[in-house]
This record gives C-alpha cells, sequence and structure tokens, in this order.
C-alpha cells in the first residue's frame, strides 16, 4: 500500500505545485489587522483542501482568527495523529529587497548553497510553514486515493503563530476531548543542512517584550532643553546597553540559575556535524560573530538562552537633522529560553531591572508581545525511530537529531493539556529566508517532505 501511496505523490508533482501556489497567494499575514479578512479566508481555503480529501472538516473560532480542525474516520486500536501547522505568515516588509512579489510564487534557481539546476518556489510563507502544511496535505490526498489514512488522524491548522498562538492554548483546554492523541507531529523546522535531514528534538522558550521609556511631556529643543530634561532616547540606549557584560552572557539577576547545561555527548556529537564557523560569518556577511563566550554557534543558537533587540523607536527619523528631544521612546526586546527556564521568571526579572536601573525622571512601562517555555522531547521517545525511518526514506539520508533556536508557542500547552508529546519533522533548509525578504522552499526539500511525510503515518502506525 505504501508503495502506492508513493507512486501517487511521485505523479502529483504539478498539483502540489499548483496547490502550494494558491496557498501562498493568501495575504495571511497574522500581525496585520488589515489582514483579517486574508486570514480567514486562507483558514477556509485549507478547509476546502482537507474537505477534497474527504475529511470532516471545521473552521472554527477562537476570539482571533480562526483555526482549522478536521478529522478522518477514527477506527478503534489504532495511533491517533495530531497534526498540527500554521497557515499564517509573517510580515513581507521590507518589500524593496524582494526580487518577486511576495504573494505571488515565484519559481527560479537557487543562486547559492546548492547543486547546478536547483529551482525552488519564492514567496512569504513558502516554507514557513504553507510549504511544509502542504506536503502532508498533498500525503493526505495519496492517502485516501489507496484506502485511507492507516491512522486516526486529527488536523489543527491556525493562524496565530506568528503572534505567538495567543488564542490557541484556550482552544486547546476547551477542546481536549476532541484533541486527543497519542502523539502530536508539527512541520516548521528545518534540516540541519542539505542532504542532512534531521529530527529537531528541542525548540528554544520565548520572552518578548516592549519597553517604553517616557520623559517630558512633549518633544523638546535639544540646544534649549539638552543636558538638563530627560531625554528617553538616551536612557533606553542605556538600560538596553545593560543587559549583556563583555563576556556575552545576559545580565539579569537569576537568569541562568535554571539552565540545564548540555552533556558532554551532545557537544561532543553536535562537534561532528558538518558545520563551518567560516561559512556561517561568510553567509551573514560579517568577520565575525558575537555571542556568550567559551559556546561555539551551534550551541549559542540551540542550547544557550540569548537576548536580542528586535526593534528601536525614538525621536525623529526622518531625512536631515531635527534637534529634538524625544518625549518617548521604544525598544521590543526578546529573549530565547532554554529547557529548565521559567518565563514569567525570566520576564518578571527583566521588568524589575529595567525600572530599578532607570534614572528618575522617567517611567518605564513594558507591552507583553509573547512568552513560552522551552521544549525538549523526551530521549527515547517511540516516536523518534518512526520520525528518523521517515526521513530517511523521504530524503534518501539518515536523519541526525538537532534543536532548533527558534520557538513554537503551542507545544507546551498540547502537552500540559493533551499529554502528548511532540515531533519535529521539518522539510527546509537554514537557508531558507524563514522571516526575511526572499523567502524560498527548495522544490526537491518540497518533493521529499511529501514523500516523508506519508511514510511517517505508516511509520506511526506501527505504533511503539
Amino acid at each position: 500500500m505504501l508503495d502506492d501511496v508513493l507512486n501517487t505523490i511521485a505523479g502529483r508533482d504539478a498539483q502540489a505545485l499548483a496547490m502550494l501556489g494558491e496557498f501562498l497567494s493568501i495575504p495571511s499575514v497574522s500581525a496585520q489587522p488589515d489582514r483579517a479578512d486574508d486570514c480567514r479566508r486562507c483558514a477556509h481555503w485549507v478547509a476546502d483542501q482537507l474537505r477534497f480529501a474527504m475529511l470532516e472538516t471545521s473552521v472554527m473560532e477562537t476570539g482571533g482568527h480562526p483555526v482549522v480542525v478536521a478529522k478522518n474516520k477514527h477506527v478503534a486500536g489504532r495511533p491517533t495523529v495530531l497534526l498540527y501547522g500554521h497557515y499564517d505568515v509573517q510580515p513581507p516588509e521590507p518589500l524593496e529587497l524582494w526580487q518577486s512579489p511576495p504573494f505571488e510564487m515565484t519559481i527560479r534557481a537557487v543562486e547559492k548553497n546548492a547543486p547546478p539546476g536547483t529551482q525552488a518556489a519564492y514567496a512569504r510563507g513558502a516554507v514557513d510553514d504553507k510549504g511544509q502544511v502542504c506536503c502532508h496535505l498533498d500525503a493526505i490526498f495519496a492517502w485516501q486515493a489507496h484506502g485511507g489514512l492507516p491512522v486516526n488522524l486529527t488536523v489543527l491548522i491556525e493562524g496565530e503563530e506568528e503572534i505567538g498562538s495567543v488564542h490557541l492554548e484556550r482552544f486547546v483546554a476547551a477542546h481536549k476531548n476532541a484533541l486527543a492523541a497519542d502523539v502530536c507531529v508539527i512541520s516548521d523546522t528545518n534540516q540541519f543542512a542539505r542532504g542532512y535531514p534531521a529530527v529537531t528534538v528541542g525548540t528554544r522558550g520565548l520572552v518578548y517584550q516592549e519597553i517604553i521609556v517616557k520623559g517630558p511631556n512633549r518633544d523638546l529643543h535639544s540646544g534649549l532643553f539638552g543636558g538638563a530634561a530627560p531625554n528617553p532616547a538616551n536612557v533606553l540606549a542605556m538600560l538596553l546597553a545593560s543587559l549583556h557584560d563583555d563576556g556575552g552572557r545576559i545580565n539579569l539577576p537569576g537568569f541562568y540559575d535554571d539552565v540545564i547545561e548540555l552533556t558532554p555527548d551532545e557537544r561532543a556529537a553536535w562537534r561532528t556535524l558538518p558545520f563551518s564557523e567560516d561559512d556561517f560569518r561568510r553567509d551573514l556577511g560579517v568577520d565575525a560573530t558575537l555571542g556568550e563566550r567559551g559556546f561555539g554557534t551551534l550551541e549559542q543558537t540551540w542550547a544557550r538562552p540569548t537576548c536580542d533587540v528586535n526593534g528601536i523607536t525614538a525621536g525623529y527619523g526622518g531625512p536631515g537633522a531635527k534637534t529634538v528631544i524625544p518625549a518617548k521612546a521604544s525598544a521590543k526586546v526578546s529573549f530565547r529560553l532554554v529547557a529548565g527556564q521559567d518565563p514569567v521568571k525570566v520576564r518578571d526579572a527583566f521588568c524589575q531591572a529595567m525600572r530599578e536601573r532607570a534614572p528618575r525622571g522617567v517611567t518605564i512601562t513594558f507591552l507583553d508581545h509573547g512568552i513560552a517555555p522551552a521544549y525538549l522531547v523526551p530521549p527515547g521517545h517511540p516516536g523518534l525511530r518512526a520520525a528518523a525511518a521517515a526521513l530517511e526514506a523521504g530524503f534518501g539520508k539518515p536523519a541526525t537529531l538537532v534543536r532548533s533556536g527558534g520557538s513554537i508557542p503551542i507545544v507546551t500547552a498540547l502537552r500540559r493539556e493533551l499529554g502528548v508529546e511532540c515531533l519535529f519533522v521539518g522539510f527546509g533548509l537554514p537557508d531558507d529566508n524563514v522571516h526575511s525578504p526572499n523567502e524560498k522552499f527548495d522544490l526537491d526539500c518540497f518533493n521529499a517532505g511529501r514523500r516523508t511525510a506519508a511514510v511517517l503515518y505508516a511509520e506511526l502506525a506501527k505504533g511503539s
């Protein structure tokens, strides 16, 4: 049966690519209020595909962007798989850096880090996460054409992952019985590198805060008031500079107290991966990397906590000069957390430190833009074997175990509310420009992902 399914997938390349193009044409940017109708349209598009695959499907309200829930006919005694993904995408800006329209799929050659003739689909959402969702949609189509999926499948596709899944946790808690499963599959991660498919066994957590510094009751002339009036931009710069010490460590009380350190075996295994610090710097166009002293790049990005300023707003930013002391300055600051850290504790430590370090004459307030703990798949979980076998079948190379520096906010809620562990089986590449202009999904990875998804359902059907 699996051979028949794979043959069907091989014959559907054109249809699968057309489906992806339709999906990518919908500008479902969850962060932008004027795209709310597009997000809803995208949810209904996903629902239509699942109905075409003969799954019982509903578009359900959350208080924000809707979710799509679908099921095949569940049969007693079979493993139940929850497939999670998201249809929302990051904003495409800055638009001038795109080589082709962000919401119009363009097929063109990959210019670097690929064999000659390699082509990719370019568009916002190509790999995060619409393309990877499409891999599963096509696998479902193929299985349904050959007697049906070999597992009980529940599909949950949300529209707010890129803004922290702000309504999904409550939705999952309210629908525990409908979403109950033995394992959850998520394809929203990467391979380690081209030719190195990977099962991701851990993701970092997230604390995202906006700090707002207010001073005088209006913008002031910097000549008449400079040196006496508090300057929120100066204060903000001082506060942000205080977040790291000279060794790259984060300067918050108790920040590292709960960090679970890497084992010597993990560090040794990661050193065997084909990673070049020189290539990493060359790809970024920099001559040096910064970070916590004593750790390599993979350790810094996979298993160490970080703090980054993601945006700063203060004063006059137009052409020419305007000598002004701004009344307000703000910055968006994100922390990526690792296993053991409590995001609430980190958030509170950040807010307290900023208030205590601020001088008199300004007020400090905060906006919360997301919070989620880190996640580690338990070692020895039987699903890891199934995921590795599926990736090897789909990509033709053995899979390696890696971690991800990114965050998937809902996974800890799925574990807590449903008692289910998540398998991260991703098909993209590290150079796919996720969250950047010219996002892509290599077509060979797209096709291998479709095969992998089909095999994965067969492997999971075997149970533990």
